[in-house]
């Protein structure tokens, strides 16, 4: 058994030692070819040649909107968790407040009645949910481990439970109804708005647009002072601190630009859905992104993304193939439980995640040697 998960892992190093030695042009080529076949991908004409991938019950290009803002999350959770080693479990709260933000400034059902676009809106739903990831981290961030993790998980359910018992600002369960679409100008062929209800590829076009701005900004960061001071802090805060670096100053932006990532996806989610009540800010959710990142692995922002992608789209693709292969029994029932075993293998045969950061495959593989010895002894 040993013997196998070795071998897994080492084919795995292999296979990413033979990119990294790939030159720069052909990396970027194969890049290049991966986000035209992303932007081909929601259309019907492509996708239907494509049976072992796309969805068989669900709408290819709703579950491709909604894998798209999922993955936008894991980006933006990635920067705290993965790079600042900072753990939260109250993500989702800083979703809920952009979604909410974005729906009181456009919605003429708010009470503010304001009537902004929804492009106008969107800066400031990420300013809103960057003060309020500096105001939530401000006095919670002297904690670490377990007690920040707690702190944010009730972060995330007063923003919840706030939605759906207030009727005054947040409408309670009724929600707040008719959040415009992006840019509802713009008209498609048909001379209908490009940005409607029924067709939701303009929404993952737009969606995969930002996820690629986001990551050239996020990975331009990790590589600056900034990204240099979250390794620090995530391998050892104490010994940071003592070399000089303000640990908290770059938590805080950690937790900031996280929030503003967050609040980024949120605004996107309500400007689709047209609707939001407390219903769509669930606390599985926060737990879902989470085990996004960590099954991609933390600390990479391409296996946050794989990660994402996993967390999301498999279930979908799960609830159809049943029909597809003629099987009697309803395999859609059981998409979770197929989605918890494939995520228990995973942390059993590669616990640092699908494509982890070099620095954390590197601490795992010390792990494993340091426990070989202890292993032959006894």
């Amino acid at each position: 058994m040993n013997a196998h998960i070795e071998k897994v892992r080492s084919r795995g190093a292999s296979m990413r030692a033979r990119w990294d030695s790939m030159p720069r042009q052909v990396r970027w080529v194969a890049l290049l070819a991966l986000i035209v076949f992303l932007y081909l991908l929601p259309n019907r004409w492509f996708y239907i040649n494509l049976w072992y991938f796309r969805t068989m019950e669900s709408d290819m290009a709703t579950v491709l909107f909604e894998t798209a803002f999922f993955v936008l999350l894991a980006v933006g959770l990635n920067v705290v968790v993965g790079f600042a080693g900072l753990l939260d479990l109250g993500y989702f709260g800083f979703f809920a407040v952009g979604a909410y933000t974005v729906a009181l400034l456009t919605s003429p059902e708010s009470r503010f009645d304001i009537g902004w676009p929804w492009l106008a809106a969107v800066p400031a739903a990420v300013a809103v949910t960057m003060i309020s990831g500096v105001i939530l981290g401000g006095p919670t961030l002297r904690l670490r481990g377990d007690y920040l993790a707690i702190v944010t998980l009730g972060f995330a359910e007063m923003i919840r439970l706030y939605a759906s018992r207030n009727e005054g600002i947040a409408n309670g369960q009724r929600g707040i109804p008719q959040i415009p679409h992006p840019v509802p100008d713009v008209k498609g062929s048909d001379g209908q708005s490009l940005f409607g209800v029924v067709d939701a590829r303009p929404y993952y076009w737009l969606t995969l647009t930002i996820i690629i701005f986001v990551i050239l900004g996020v990975r331009n960061l990790t590589r600056s002072r900034v990204g240099r001071a979250w390794v620090a802090i995530r391998e050892d805060e104490d010994a940071a601190q003592i070399m000089g670096v303000p640990t908290f100053k770059y938590k805080l932006w950690a937790f900031a630009i996280g929030a503003a990532v967050g609040g980024l996806s949120g605004a996107l989610f309500a400007g689709k859905q047209s609707f939001i009540n407390s219903d769509s800010f669930q606390l599985t959710n926060s737990i879902l992104v989470l085990a996004a990142v960590i099954l991609g692995g933390a600390g990479n922002i391409y296996g946050a993304v794989i990660g994402a992608f996993i967390t999301w789209y498999l279930p979908e693709w799960v609830r159809g193939i049943g029909g597809a292969l003629g099987l009697e029994i309803n395999v859609a029932e059981y998409r979770i439980l197929i989605f918890g075993a494939v995520l228990i293998v995973m942390m059993i045969f590669r616990p640092q995640g699908i494509l982890p950061n070099r620095r954390r495959a590197a601490e795992f593989a010390d792990r494993r040697q340091e426990a070989a010895p202890t292993e032959a002894s006894t």
